[in-house]
């Protein structure tokens, strides 16, 4: 095989990953690899050829579309037989634009159990649970895809300024991504596209904190991003208590009469960090009080990877509620491509404030984010990865579900509140002393709050389970033996 390789890579035509595609292809029907033999992981082949570990894994995932190999889960990518081959019918790529609403909306065309998913090899160090990541099942070819797609776009196209009416086609497709009861008298208009969620949340933060002295409400822990971004634009940030069904209504009440707070930002479907859900009854109490006081609620949901459990605010409150999301936690982080589906009356001055601050969406980018959501194969690539995590999740339940956790198959993270003996800072310096990193529960608070005593564990669907699983097992060890000074 590897004179066949080498060959491959000087005297083949076009990228490194089609002459590596053709050269394991040309092993495989020559005979120099037979069905059981495992192809050697993606970092000790790139090495061995002088190539990056993207191009090795770009080859293999194109190699196992011809049926020639396939993934095994934490095990590796092995030689079918022959006889067995069922070549996946390819993705298709329509000329013209398919209607949006219809092509997003369409069920998914294959099981999420047969989607196999493209695993990152990491050194052992790099046990990161950080941020939450998304492992490759196949999205990222339709990425790639839609960036040639771009590419070839017209001359005038890609020297002109992107306009709002130049995204048409990827709001329309977000509208027919967003949850349905949010759908409901909201037209393309009202749809207005970031460099991903964190960029919403601070462009809708400006348009709204213009009152002085600006002063924003959110839940008692809350998304790191939110806060720095309060910060920015010189806002008090109000925390208010939460109970197992959300956000305290009584304390956001008092809170926005006492202090004239003009915006409560709430991250109901998946909070972050705690890994709660608002029940249906809580976001009606809320939207009621929001709606008497004059209070605009923005909805982060961002890291809501299944069906909504509840209604959204927008369709609760549609002159006062926002609602934010990405395609980050989806499709991918890397595309940086946000939206605020804003109210009516505010659509103008949001538009404005993102004109003054970047004139909008690259419009290539926005291309890409297009062809994605509209893919026929999409539906089914965005369930797969929810059943994915959802099986890393179980995972860190199945190893930490003895100790104060709070969790849910469709938010790819955990909160671990921690045991008697541990404090937060000795406990995540440990971790990091065995290769271990998670996010401080300090980092969802006020910078003048106390410490919390949690950390957030976020999945990383990009090591194989058996890896993550194992790692959890050591943050359960680590969690049963305490430093002997903490206990006196």
């Amino acid at each position: 095989m590897d004179t066949i390789l080498r060959d491959a890579m000087e005297t083949g035509e076009g990228p490194k990953y089609r002459r590596l595609l053709a050269g394991l292809k040309q092993a495989i029907d020559d005979g120099e690899l037979v069905a059981g033999d495992k192809l050697p992981p993606v970092r000790d082949l790139a090495w061995k050829i002088g190539v990056t570990p993207g191009t090795v894994a770009r080859a293999f995932t194109l190699l196992a579309e011809t049926g020639r190999v396939q993934a095994e889960v934490g095990r590796g990518t092995f030689v079918t037989d022959p006889g067995a081959r069922q070549v996946p019918a390819p993705a298709r790529s329509p000329v013209a634009a398919p209607d949006a609403r219809a092509a997003a909306s369409a069920w998914r065309t294959r099981a999420p159990e047969a989607i196999q998913p493209l695993y990152v090899e990491m050194p052992a160090e790099d046990d990161v649970f950080f941020a939450p990541r998304l492992a490759d099942l196949g999205q990222i070819a339709l990425v790639r895809e839609g960036l040639r797609r771009a590419a070839e776009a017209p001359v005038e196209q890609l020297l002109a300024y992107p306009t709002f009416a130049s995204h048409a086609a990827l709001r329309e497709a977000v509208l027919a991504w967003v949850p349905d009861d949010l759908r409901a008298g909201v037209t393309t208009e009202q749809v207005v596209l970031t460099n991903g969620g964190q960029n919403a949340n601070l462009l809708v933060l400006q348009a709204l904190l213009f009152d002085a002295p600006p002063v924003l409400l959110t839940e008692d822990l809350t998304y790191t991003g939110v806060l720095r971004a309060a910060e920015l634009l010189g806002a008090r940030v109000l925390p208010i208590p939460m109970d197992e069904e959300g956000a305290r209504p009584d304390a956001l009440e008092a809170a926005a009469r006492e202090h004239g707070a003009q915006v409560f930002f709430t991250m109901p479907e998946a909070q972050n960090p705690t890994a709660r859900t608002t029940s249906t009854r809580r976001r009606v109490a809320i939207a009621e009080i929001a709606d008497r006081l004059g209070i605009d609620v923005i909805q982060d949901d961002c890291y809501r990877l299944g069906p909504p459990t509840g209604p959204s605010y927008r369709a609760l409150m549609p002159e006062r509620g926002w609602y934010l999301s990405s395609l980050s936690k989806a499709i991918s982080p890397a595309l940086r491509v946000g939206f605020a589906v804003a109210p009516e009356a505010a659509v103008t001055r949001l538009r404005r404030v993102v004109d003054t601050n970047f004139y909008g969406l690259a419009r290539p980018m926005a291309d890409v984010a297009a062809h994605v959501l509209t893919h026929p194969d999409t539906p089914a690539l965005v369930e797969a990865a929810r059943v994915h995590m959802a099986g890393y999740v179980r995972a860190a339940v199945n190893a930490l579900g003895r100790f104060d956790i709070g969790w849910d198959e469709n938010i790819p993270f955990l909160w671990l509140r921690l045991p008697r003996g541990w404090r937060e800072a000795a406990f995540v310096q440990a971790l990091a002393g065995i290769g271990i990193r998670v996010r401080p529960g300090s980092d969802f608070v006020d910078r003048d709050a106390r410490a919390v005593n949690a950390v957030r564990i976020s999945v990383n669907g990009q090591m194989p389970l058996e890896r993550f699983s194992g790692a959890m097992q050591r943050i359960a060890q680590l969690l049963d033996h305490p430093p002997e000074r903490s206990m006196a």
